[in-house]
């Protein structure tokens, strides 16, 4: 089911687009408490960081989301676009979210590619979104 509109971001890799409640599929991004350690020590809020990436790339565009599962929690598991861009892919390629092995290996050139150019996250500390969560 295609969804088109302009979302509204909850966090990383979550938003919504109308009634509908959107996970990226094949991303995980660091959680909104989650916080990552800069080079000099210090405390970086990343899952806040991840959110203000996503809604700048975003920024009051209407995009179109593809995907015809839900999750666990009920949100609808996709990919979403604007025009040819996978939103997905750039997230990851930006450094603010990983590819989620345990559902997809669809990004993971994009995340080899932000690790080796230290982007985002990469040029932190961190713990993956999944072990914190786990914590």
């Amino acid at each position: 089911a295609d969804i088109t509109g302009k979302p509204r971001v909850v966090d990383g890799d979550t938003i919504w687009i109308g009634e509908t409640k959107i996970r990226l599929h094949g991303i995980d991004a660091p959680e909104m408490k989650q916080t990552c350690k800069t080079p000099k020590g210090k405390q970086s809020e990343c899952g806040v960081l991840s959110k203000q990436f996503l809604s700048g790339l975003l920024s009051n565009r209407e995009i179109t989301c593809k995907g015809d599962e839900r999750g666990r929690y009920g949100r609808l598991i996709a990919v979403c676009f604007i025009d040819w861009m996978d939103i997905n892919e750039q997230i990851v390629m930006e450094g603010w979210a990983l590819a989620y092995r345990k559902y997809s290996v669809d990004y993971v050139r994009a995340e080899n590619y932000a690790k080796s150019m230290r982007r985002g996250i990469w040029k932190t500390e961190f713990e993956s979104p999944w072990e914190w969560r786990r914590k």
